[in-house]
């Protein structure tokens, strides 16, 4: 790495329309535009090699880098599979170093479905438009803002940070995560402790009380194929043994089975804050009356009370005459920590003998402690820009990158700070439609963040 720039050198200047002089940009100034040309690099993953892949993405991410003085690398796992990392020398390099990591990739969009293009960036009623506005290009942004800030003006972290922009998070990470740690593990050498996504982001209680929620769990993967061999026919004659039938029948049990509610460490102890937060008891067993009192963040929360199973696709026959010997479906199948063997097992009961299942991508689930230095800087970063902060741990129900590092025994933190409107349907824009992101909130993000970096 070279050295970190002057406060000078390196530094781009804005006039200030008040007294015509000039100013240094900060971060603050320039996070909407690095939001709004990262949405427009269309990264879109499609599970396969079939979108445009991330290399845009990480040589966009490269070049802002190096513009400050870092030396940024490049890797990439497969033709146009990129993902981008970097290292930050802080104050003490003797101490344990962070890893602050984003994704690239968003998932596809539809253009039609749309207020504003997916892949335009507009702003629009104070907010960022686009694919990956809050999944997670705004959190690539902030993270890029506040180095690119700090390095312009010299300010060095108190130990070292790696950053890492990656591919492929949308689709199971391995051509991203997966690969940069079975393939690059020395690029971590040193990192302990990391953030990153679906994490910091506000939930309103009143104006005297907003909860940050930390991300300090995630539920386990387990993307299944389901199988079932019939016989053969002519469309015509009746069939017994039917692939579409009994395949049919399994999947729909499936879909509407309710696992039982298993509240873990971190549900419990997030449940406590909420309802000493609301003033209440919120009874985990009386999953629907617990719901209802979560507003925003429900679809969030509800899945983390107990594991779940949904269909995702169909695929059978070739013509309207003729029975299948086969029919097939996928299932996207969540574990929560600790109770793995029991999902499967209630797979197995639920499916019966006559359906296949087998994984086409399976991932652990992960839970760490909410405590230590790390959380008291998040906490003091949040009320520093917040007076009405307070940080509390949640579990997420879906799963990010940090499943991967936690295999270098890097314990993991979704801390993507954002203060949202109370009205945001936060939760409904991940993978949705009209995904934007408050321009306050990122700005807002940037300073925490860059607190946090001091603090930690």
């Amino acid at each position: 790495m070279r050295g970190p720039t002057s406060s000078d050198s390196g530094r781009n200047h804005v006039s200030d329309s008040g007294t015509g002089t000039a100013r240094s940009v900060t971060g603050e100034d320039e996070v909407v535009d690095l939001c709004r040309e990262l949405i427009r690099i269309d990264t879109s993953n499609y599970g396969d090699h079939s979108g445009p892949g991330e290399r845009k993405a990480a040589e966009y991410v490269a070049e802002k880098l190096a513009e400050v003085g870092l030396e940024p690398k490049i890797f990439e796992s497969h033709p146009g599979r990129a993902s981008t990392v970097a290292r930050i020398e802080g104050e003490d390099p003797s101490r344990p170093a962070l890893l602050i990591h984003g994704h690239t990739d968003v998932v596809p969009a539809n253009a039609d479905d749309w207020t504003h293009h997916p892949f335009s960036g507009e702003v629009a009623d104070g907010c960022v438009w686009g694919r990956g506005a809050v999944d997670m290009k705004d959190m690539d942004a902030m993270t890029l803002a506040v180095v690119r800030d700090r390095l312009r003006s010299g300010r060095k972290p108190p130990r070292d940070i790696v950053l890492a922009f990656l591919a492929d998070e949308e689709a199971g990470g391995t051509y991203g995560a997966r690969h940069l740690v079975d393939h690059h593990p020395d690029l971590f050498e040193g990192v302990t402790e990391a953030i990153s996504e679906v994490g910091g982001f506000s939930f309103t209680v009143n104006e005297q009380r907003r909860l940050y929620l930390i991300q300090t769990a995630e539920k386990g993967i387990h993307w299944m194929k389901l199988t079932v061999a019939g016989t053969a026919g002519h469309g015509s004659m009746i069939h017994r043994d039917n692939a579409i039938t009994e395949l049919s029948e399994a999947v729909a049990r499936l879909g509407r089975h309710k696992f039982p509610v298993r509240v873990t460490k971190t549900t419990r102890a997030f449940l406590d804050e909420l309802g000493d937060a609301l003033g209440i008891e919120l009874d985990p067993e009386d999953m629907d009356g617990t719901i209802a009192r979560l507003g925003g963040i429900a679809k969030l929360i509800g899945a983390t009370l107990s594991n779940t199973a949904n269909p995702t696709q169909l695929g059978a026959g070739y013509k309207v005459n003729v029975i299948p010997g086969e029919a097939t479906a996928h299932i996207d199948g969540r574990y929560l920590p600790g109770y793995e063997e029991e999902f499967l097992a209630d797979l197995d009961r639920i499916l019966g003998p006559h359906v296949r299942r087998e994984d086409v991508h399976a991932n652990k689930a992960v839970e760490t402690t909410f405590d230590g230095a790390l959380v008291d800087a998040m906490q003091s970063a949040l009320v520093a820009e917040d007076p009405a902060a307070k940080a509390i741990p949640y579990m997420l129900s879906g799963g990010t990158d940090a499943k991967s590092f936690d295999d270098l025994g890097i314990r993991g933190f979704g801390f993507a700070p954002l203060k949202l409107p109370p009205e945001l349907d936060f939760a409904g824009m991940f993978h949705g439609v009209d995904e934007r992101v408050p321009v306050e909130g990122l700005q807002f993000g940037v300073r925490v963040l860059d607190r946090f970096i001091d603090a930690s």
